[in-house]
């Protein structure tokens, strides 16, 4: 499949010539002049110039993605090996369901080929043709979603972007395993919509615990396989460049450590930053703020450990015992990260046992005689 017809190229001007040898701008090969040998790369960037699921969108909106590149490409090159293509701007179909499936093309084609592609810009209803390029694949996905809002309200008069999460949940055929939501802010929820996201056993987590608990975010991001981030997570003081900007939320540097823990986690093939409304953006500053969380997903991406094989020296093995069911519960724990797993058995005895994230408080829990949360939430989906 030729990429290229997908996309448009970047100006030559600022993205043609960049300004310090040793920046990001300088590491990266940007769609110019030739389209880059994306198959060479680890990393794939892609800008999403699409707003019409979103309201009161301007000619100025358009240029989202661009402007988050021109702060991105200023940064200084981090750590690895860098080996990043930017493909450039994904080109919009004819109409918005047009431009899902486009995406849901390109996606397939990226994780196919085990390359980690990241989106800039765009209305958060594109997750949805994110989401759908998993659909081919022949297991269930994980996917973890930040934002300050559950966009579950019914399709009709309301925007694209405030019930993409509606459709994916719907989706036939259905291929969601798990669903996470981090920073969602409890004075915009609906109390009947969260009971029936905890009703289908899925995670919640309001700004205020996400803060209080950073660490223990770091395993709900690590089972993810896609992930999309909206910008109206992060309060207005750090990004105002937003439709919805509310003094409330997270800071950048909590949003810089999410997308850190996002960019570690091997199981992640997709990532996703949406929401962002350039008309809006005071001095560039949601801009940087993207760039740098941006900036911190790739650097997180070359701190991957790669394949686990739990049964090598590179693994503690901890054994807890109980007295109901389950009678015994096994605890991993990476002697180089410190990260913890935990086995979860099918108390049926029909499916294999499964190995996932888990916390070090996970493993305190079980010590202490009760079953974690995380592994009763496991065994409602087995």
């Amino acid at each position: 499949m030729n990429l290229s017809i997908f996309f448009e190229p970047l100006p030559e001007d600022p993205f043609g010539y960049p300004e310090n040898p040793k920046s990001v701008g300088g590491y990266l090969a940007p769609f110019v002049h030739s389209f880059p040998d994306w198959r060479s790369a680890q990393v794939v960037l892609i800008g999403l110039p699409e707003y019409r699921g979103t309201a009161a969108a301007t000619e100025h909106t358009y240029q989202g993605p661009n402007l988050i590149r021109q702060q991105l490409y200023r940064l200084m090159k981090g750590s690895g090996a860098w080996l990043i293509m930017d493909l450039g701007n994904l080109l919009p179909g004819i109409q918005l369901e047009d431009t899902y499936l486009r995406l849901k093309e390109v996606i397939e084609i990226l994780v196919d080929a085990g390359k980690f592609p990241i989106l800039l810009g765009g209305s958060h209803d594109l997750t949805y043709g994110q989401f759908l390029g998993y659909e081919h694949l022949a297991k269930t996905v994980h996917l973890a979603m930040i934002d300050s809002k559950l966009d579950m309200e019914e399709a009709g008069n309301t925007a694209p972007d405030q019930h993409h999460l509606h459709r994916i949940l719907l989706h036939d055929p259905n291929y969601l395993f798990g669903f996470s939501q981090l920073g969602y802010q409890t004075y915009l929820a609906d109390a009947t919509t969260l009971a029936t996201l905890e009703k289908l056993h899925f995670e919640l987590f309001r700004v205020g615990q996400v803060r209080q608990q950073m660490q223990e975010m770091e395993p709900v991001l690590r089972q993810a396989d896609l992930m999309s981030f909206d910008v109206s997570a992060i309060r207005h003081q750090d990004a105002p460049g937003q439709q919805e900007a509310n003094p409330f939320g997270l800071t950048g540097e909590e949003a810089c450590q999410l997308c850190w823990y996002a960019g570690q986690n091997d199981q992640l093939s997709s990532l996703g930053f949406y929401g962002y409304r350039p008309e809006l953006d005071y001095r560039h500053l949601t801009a940087t703020t993207l760039a740098t969380m941006v900036w911190y997903s790739i650097e997180g991406f070359y701190q991957r450990q790669g394949n686990l094989d739990f049964g090598s020296n590179q693994f503690i093995k901890f054994s807890v015992g109980f007295h109901d069911n389950p009678s015994k519960m096994y605890f991993f724990k990476n002697r180089h990260t410190e990260k913890w797993w935990m086995q979860v058995d099918d108390l049926t005895g029909e499916r294999a046992p499964l190995i996932v994230p888990c916390s070090y408080q996970d493993y305190l829990t079980a010590v202490d005689g009760e079953v974690p949360n995380r592994w009763i939430l496991m065994q409602t989906k087995m």
